[in-house]
């Protein structure tokens, strides 16, 4: 999902082309996940059309493209278990309906069940944990791609969670979550917020360090991240 960088532009270029194919990363403030829920959202009926065309890339794993129709309102709430502690997010299902169809839809078949946060990066301007790749080489997805969701206006404060890119409209799986205010150009879908006890979870795998390696910035944690299993609702 990340790529290369130096500067702030770089390392948005990096989260992009870090996920060969389709990924990138981004972010939003924290909020209270608890706030609202997916029946709350269903319930209001309001939906959208979208498109998750294939990639031409084999799935990391076998799951199924999202329905077409997706849920246009309200918000969802959702846990991201590690074995750091739990995540907790709110989707905004409202703003970015498509994104976090694909989202719920990947996370109800299991598709980021035991599968390892490769990237994190800890530093002025860049600080963001990287997920959502089973193979954990930041090139896998779920075979499919979507178009981004975007305003123009986005920004990536700490508690932001947004998606990672190859490239415009190459959404896929793999997602970053940002837990210090970052610099990115307005390129990364932001599609939910972490809550300030998730924030304290990164801020605690951070403190393990990482080694550095990735060309764009930060580089695999010094202690292995896992997501155990991420819960909708």
């Amino acid at each position: 999902m990340l790529k290369r960088l130096a500067t702030v532009a770089a390392c948005l270029s990096v989260l992009a082309l870090s996920a060969c194919g389709n990924e990138s990363d981004g972010p939003d403030t924290a909020t209270d996940p608890s706030a609202e829920t997916s029946e709350d959202s269903a319930a209001a009926g309001e939906t959208t059309t979208c498109e998750y065309p294939s990639d031409g890339q084999e799935p990391a794993r076998d799951v199924d493209a999202p329905d077409t129709e997706a849920t246009a309102e309200g918000t969802i709430s959702a846990t991201i278990t590690t074995n750091f502690g739990d995540i907790g997010i709110t989707l905004d299902a409202a703003t970015t309906p498509c994104t976090v169809n694909s989202f719920a839809s990947l996370a109800e078949q299991g598709f980021y069940d035991d599968t390892p946060c490769p990237r994190i990066g800890d530093q002025e301007g860049f600080g963001i944990l990287q997920c959502g790749d089973p193979t954990g080489t930041g090139s896998g997805g779920a075979g499919y791609s979507f178009a981004d969701e975007l305003s123009g206006d986005e920004t990536y404060p700490a508690g932001t969670l947004a998606m990672a890119n190859a490239g415009p409209d190459t959404n896929g799986s793999q997602f970053f979550l940002v837990f210090r205010d970052s610099q990115f150009p307005p390129s990364y879908t932001v599609f939910g917020t972490i809550d300030e006890a998730g924030l304290e979870v990164i801020d605690a795998i951070a403190a393990e360090g990482n080694d550095n390696a990735h060309p764009a910035g930060g580089g695999a944690p010094n202690k292995d991240v896992t997501i155990e299993q991420v819960t909708i609702g």
